[in-house]
């Protein structure tokens, strides 16, 4: 009994991060400032594309296309409005070629025409049907970052009022520019509305100023030094701008949740007596692994957006592995050194002293630190702490743990019922791709491509390219045209253009330029016989190609994320049947997340209140990017409820009390940190761009219902019906995990109704 009552031994990790407190944290601090330098203008160096196949057809053929054929894909277009006249009108028509004419010798333009310049086949397709618009189609050249500049040059010049015309600037190059300036803004208005918030919540959590800065300032810090990652990234590779919300979500929350657990541990081992060091050493040893535990298993779901060939996901692997570690490094280095020179002090400005009846209030706090004082502050400690965890909010954790076990098989099939209903909503998805009805319906990009669709015919600027490679006689060339022409979908073919032996034809569809029927025609067109080799390519090419490298990688990176996970939580836990109950229960608590995105912004439900302009389906790699994320925040509450369960039950053998306990200690901390990743994530969820809304707002959702559906319901149920079972392992697991495992239990020896366990064979 001696042995295991000894003082936790202070371990050489504790040692190294806590020898020299204020050194260690001048260094960060150092390393933070030169981090706002190497990751200043970091947005300006983002793209807003990236959802193509680098390897695809339509790739191939699009940077061909942009090579030989430059004004085959304008990618800027303005809409010329004549009011009440007629576009045929001679004044509109000498404005509109001068337009034409200027905007061709701009700089870094090319490939201008319209609709008064046009050929008499072309024509009608650059003019809406009531005849008062048409449009003036160009190519502006470079990469994004020119073709932004560029464009904010010339903009200017064109957009306006000129003569008897009104003139908007549209195409996909506005949309990409004017989406990335919004990003940039809604972003900047997140981190204003999440950072108070989170810091009110983190003082109401803690009752104490200092211990909610804590969190704040891990936070600060990885998201500043993601940035300079991302900056970084830049030099050798294409990275989203998307990324940076998941940047500042990220950085937040798991800042907040780690610093939470360590935080909260380490005045839990104060409340028992123990001085600063020694109560740093349990905790390192205890919740510290507990979060190198879970910021592996969130890197790891994450990093399986790196199997996919999109820059888009890469950009979020990239940004959230970074954002995680950096996190994870953060509050097990720095949070350890601030809090050996805070010791007691971590209580400081306790606001639950201000509602105390009878107490003077704490002035004693301020002055200097002797050694009355400390003990003062010690009792002081131990009343936060069993007033925070234990009375009132572990009772009824406690209660809940019990209620659910008692009626497990009703919860457990209930809950799973529940979660499978609102799930329903996803069978009926429909994928498609970012356009810009992205951005609000005030945004002038989104304003002319919307007066294209709704009068214009065919799909301007939507059509599909036929790249026609190889030697081929007029003849030849006529028969193909006649062959594609009378396909089903297509509305009419212009062409060709040739080139030497290289040729493109463009293919107008029928309807809208990403439906259903689009994307067969991308398929007829392939199939249809020719003389020569053709790739086919544009808005519609590009999703096809895009959904079949996704499903082709998807069981990749699903058996991915599955075997490492099952393999981080057997190391934590021992068990066989608790890694696989973590995966499955996990996935299960997605699919509240899956139902609602169809439901509100694929059929639209809500997008009044929401602000938002349902194009009628969900871009492709959006349910990736979901899943990857909020898969590993699931595991991320899933390996702090787990661990504290492990803990329990290698004290005392009791599978239901170790339960119990892991829903008292942790139930309180999960909900709150729940809560506080959840209003960051609304805050990003506030943006105008209907992709970050929809990132944001379901990701909120899925953590709540994870928090306080599976962990508080779920899990106990399930935990419940396998009994003892749950922590069976087979003997050469059992030792391979004895010899590489880590766990809350640390290295303090076992106790002997552990050891009986063990000899019996159940346990890990």
């Amino acid at each position: 009994m001696t042995e295991v009552n000894r003082p936790p031994r202070v371990g050489g990790w504790t040692r190294f991060v806590t020898a020299r407190p204020r050194l260690s944290l001048l260094v960060a601090l150092v390393i933070t400032a030169l981090a706002v330098l190497a990751g200043s203008g970091v947005a300006d160096r983002l793209g807003s594309g990236g959802w193509e196949d680098p390897a695809a057809e339509s790739t191939y053929a699009t940077k061909a296309l942009e090579r030989e054929f430059p004004a085959s894909q304008p990618n800027l277009l303005l809409l010329v409005d004549a009011g009440s006249a007629s576009v045929d009108d001679p004044a509109v028509a000498a404005q509109a070629r001068r337009l034409a004419d200027e905007l061709a010798g701009e700089k870094g333009v090319v490939g201008v025409g319209s609709y008064w310049q046009a050929d008499p086949a072309s024509a009608p397709a650059l003019r809406a049907e009531d005849g008062h618009e048409a449009l003036i189609a160009a190519r502006i050249t470079g990469d994004e970052t020119q073709m932004g500049a560029t464009l904010d040059r010339i903009a200017p010049e064109f957009r306006g009022t000129h003569g008897p015309v009104e003139v908007s600037v549209g195409g996909p190059v506005a949309v990409r520019h004017e989406m990335q300036a919004i990003i940039q803004e809604d972003l900047l208005r997140a981190e204003v509305i999440a950072l108070p918030v989170t810091l009110v919540l983190l003082v109401m959590v803690f009752g104490s100023a200092v211990a909610a800065l804590l969190p704040l300032g891990i936070g600060v810090v990885a998201i500043l030094g993601t940035n300079a990652v991302l900056r970084g990234l830049t030099e050798f590779t294409d990275v989203s701008v998307f990324a940076m919300n998941l940047t500042t979500a990220l950085g937040l929350g798991l800042a907040v949740d780690y610093a939470l657990f360590i935080v909260r541990r380490f005045r839990e081992e104060l409340a028992t007596g123990a001085e600063p060091l020694q109560a740093v050493g349990t905790t390192l040893r205890t919740a510290g692994r507990t979060v190198l535990f879970s910021a592996l298993t969130v890197a790891v779901s994450l990093a399986a957006m790196l199997l996919f060939p999109q820059y888009f996901l890469r950009s979020f692997a990239y940004a959230g592995m970074a954002v995680v570690l950096l996190a994870a490094a953060a509050a097990l280095i720095l949070l350890p050194a601030a809090l050996i020179l805070l010791g007691h002090r971590v209580n400081s400005l306790d606001l639950r002293k201000l509602f105390r009846r009878g107490r003077p209030k704490a002035s004693a706090e301020t002055a200097s630190e002797t050694s009355s004082e400390a003990a003062t502050e010690t009792s002081s400690a131990s009343e936060t702490v069993s007033e925070a965890s234990g009375a009132t909010e572990g009772r009824a954790w406690a209660r809940t743990a019990n209620l659910v076990m008692r009626r497990a098989p009703f919860f457990a099939l209930g809950t799973t019922a529940v979660l499978v209903l609102l799930g329903l909503p996803f069978l009926g998805v429909k994928f498609g791709t970012a356009d810009d009805r992205q951005l609000p319906s005030s945004a002038e990009s989104h304003i002319v491509q919307q007066h294209i669709r709704d009068g214009f015919p065919g799909s301007p600027g939507g059509g599909l390219e036929v790249l026609a490679e190889g030697r081929a006689t007029q003849a030849q060339y006529a028969d193909y045209k006649e062959r594609i022409a009378a396909l089903p979908e297509v509305l009419r073919v212009d062409g060709p253009l040739v080139k030497g032996e290289s040729a493109y034809f463009t293919v107008l569809p029928k309807g809208e330029a990403v439906d259903e029927p689009a994307q067969r025609l991308v398929d007829d067109l392939r199939a249809t016989e020719a003389p020569f080799d053709t790739e086919v390519t544009g808005t519609a090419a590009v999703l096809v190609d895009s959904k079949d490298a996704i499903a082709e990688r998807l069981p990749l990176a699903a058996a991915f994320v599955a075997i490492v996970t099952l393999l981080l939580v057997f190391l934590l836990t021992g068990s066989v049947l608790i890694p696989i109950q973590a995966v499955v229960l996990n996935a299960l608590s997605l699919t509240a997340m899956f139902g609602a995105v169809v439901w509100v912004f694929q059929d639209g439900h809500l997008s009044g209140p929401l602000s938002f302009t349902s194009p009628g389906s969900i871009e492709t790699t959006l349910p990736v990017l979901m899943f990857c994320i909020a898969f590993g925040l699931s595991m991320d509450y899933g390996v702090f409820l787990l661990s504290r369960i492990k803990e329990e039950y290698d004290a005392t053998g009791d599978h239901d009390q170790a339960v119990r306990h892991g829903m008292q200690r942790t139930g309180g901390l999960i909900t709150a940190a729940a809560v506080i990743l959840a209003v960051v994530m609304v805050a990003i969820g506030t943006s105008r761009v209907t992709n970050t809304k929809m990132l944001g707002l379901g990701i909120a959702l899925a953590v709540l219902m994870d928090a306080m559906i599976v962990r508080s319901l779920l899990v106990p149920a399930v935990m419940r019906l396998t009994g003892r079972a749950t922590w069976w392992a087979p003997g050469p697991l059992r030792r391979f995990h004895e010899r590489f495992g880590l766990s809350e239990g640390g290295d303090e020896s076992a106790p002997a109704a552990v050891e009986e366990r063990d000899k019996a064979g159940v346990g890990g």
